[in-house]
């Protein structure tokens, strides 16, 4: 893969292919060039330029005929989706590359940017913006108000210790789950990352985590079922890197109460959700976010989907 190639050579498929074709190319070709998966940030970077201009039939049309003139992908034709507007400063971060220094405090940089001459934008600029999305749903009959107090709790958590930290991280509430008819309490989207995060309440002490259930006292406790929502997470979107969080919180408001001890089964079991408490949830998050390719970005494809539920 080239910087010459097309946006139709970079995803390897026809300049007559279809939608459909188009999103099963990008999802190969995401998982093969997605940094966290040891590939190449230029790469994924043009990756995901081809599948946001593709997959769009009015950027497509506008691409097919500058590719039809010859003058796609060179100085003078359209310009790549992650560049940032021109006069930005945001050019010397978007694109560093492992080795460089870590961006994730910068001011937010918007993939693709909003300005003049970039049509019409997913969602308007005033809502891309904002860090916070959403609040706590009502549903259901019973335990609602505990439920909502809890969700609110981990609202405050993120949003006071997490969300300064990384200005482009968004903090998205009450999404519906993609796998069931479940809810995802929170989501937290930097750059190419995505946390999922879910919350309970539980009296302080120590707590044992095999990788299935919280034990304490001879207690059994299971969490939220959250795996199967990350992985369903991960099939929507192929270029991010999704793990899960559950959060214990204390009815105190000590966040290093409860304690929870690591005891999985097996060193080899995959950790797709981890099991922790207030303070190990904001450490772990802001490492997790901080840590990932352009941490700076507001992916706004992503976030407009997270915004409409996914549905």
């Amino acid at each position: 893969m080239t910087e010459g190639n097309s946006h139709y050579q970079v995803l390897r498929v026809a300049v007559t292919a279809t939608e459909k074709e188009i999103k099963v190319a990008y999802r190969r070709a995401a998982r093969l060039a997605h940094p966290d998966h040891g590939g190449d940030p230029a790469a994924f970077r043009r990756v995901t330029s081809a599948y946001e201009t593709l997959i769009d039939p009015q950027r497509r049309k506008a691409y097919d005929r500058s590719y039809a003139a010859g003058t796609a992908n060179k100085p003078d034709a359209e310009p790549h989706f992650d560049a940032p507007p021109a006069g930005s400063r945001a050019s010397a971060t978007v694109h560093k590359t492992a080795g460089t220094r870590n961006t994730a405090g910068d001011p937010p940089v918007y993939v693709p940017p909003y300005g003049p001459g970039e049509g019409v934008p997913l969602i308007p600029m005033a809502q891309a913006s904002q860090q916070v999305h959403g609040m706590p749903r009502k549903r259901g009959i019973f335990g609602a108000e505990a439920r909502i107090q809890r969700e609110m709790r981990t609202v405050q958590l993120l949003t006071r210790q997490v969300l300064p930290a990384i200005p482009a991280a968004r903090l998205i509430n009450g999404l519906q789950s993609p796998a069931d008819n479940s809810h995802i309490d929170h989501a937290v989207l930097s750059g190419y990352r995505l946390a999922l995060v879910g919350s309970m309440l539980l009296p302080k002490g120590a707590y044992a985590w095999d990788g299935r259930t919280l034990n304490h006292g001879g207690r059994s406790i299971a969490p939220p079922q959250l795996a199967l929502v990350v992985r369903a997470m991960q099939e929507i979107f192929p270029e991010l890197n999704v793990t899960g969080w559950t959060v214990v919180l204390s009815p105190g408001g000590n966040l290093h109460e409860p304690v929870i001890d690591n005891h999985r089964r097996s060193s080899g079991d995959l950790e797709t959700v981890r099991i922790v408490n207030g303070a190990g949830v904001v450490r772990g998050i802001k490492e997790f976010l901080a840590s990932g390719p352009a941490p700076n970005t507001v992916n706004v494809p992503v976030l407009a989907r997270l915004l409409r539920g996914m549905h």
